[in-house]
């Protein structure tokens, strides 16, 4: 179902990888041509993997949001636009924006576009959009442009301590 599953020697050529090796999760990598010129991440992997059989909403985009004491994850299906109010609502606080990519960066320690919900350098708090649970295997970065790792949502969640919540709107 998922395209070019890479060799088992480089499962771990990322943090993600190695969290879910380490966790004895299940998943594929999947790779996919990334151009360098290319700033609109989501949408590449999404127009690539297409042509395999992956549902757009079945990839998912990481998105950094700066809360009120720190940073969170938010976890939400690439067409969507993340609610900001339905996120910090999801994370118990009063408001959240969209973090800056450098803070965004240096916190997770991957760049933009390669940022994973998994095998973060300091785990941050993540919600999961609820959508992610009607499919049997979402795809979310493996921590590099070009790579993802395809998993059960509920895995994805577990290993993550997230919480789910209709987070993710239309648009």
């Amino acid at each position: 179902m998922f395209p070019a599953t890479l060799s088992a020697v480089a499962r771990a050529a990322t943090p993600a990888i190695a969290a879910l090796v380490a966790a004895g999760i299940e998943h594929e990598v999947v790779a996919y041509q990334h151009d360098p010129r290319n700033e609109s991440f989501g949408d590449e992997a999404v127009a690539q993997l297409a042509a395999d059989g992956i549902v757009a909403e079945q990839v998912l985009k990481t998105l950094v949001i700066a809360l009120p004491k720190g940073l969170a994850v938010a976890v939400v299906p690439v067409p969507h636009k993340l609610s900001l109010k339905a996120a910090a609502a999801a994370l118990g606080v009063p408001k959240a924006e969209m973090a800056d990519p450098t803070a965004a960066q240096r916190s997770t320690g991957y760049v933009v576009g390669g940022i994973s919900p998994l095998g973060q350098r300091k785990p941050l708090p993540t919600v999961v959009d609820t959508s992610a649970l009607a499919f049997d295997k979402v795809l979310c970065s493996a921590g590099k442009r070009g790579l993802d790792v395809a998993l059960c949502p509920e895995d994805l969640i577990r290993a993550t301590s997230a919480v789910t919540a209709d987070i993710a709107v239309t648009g």
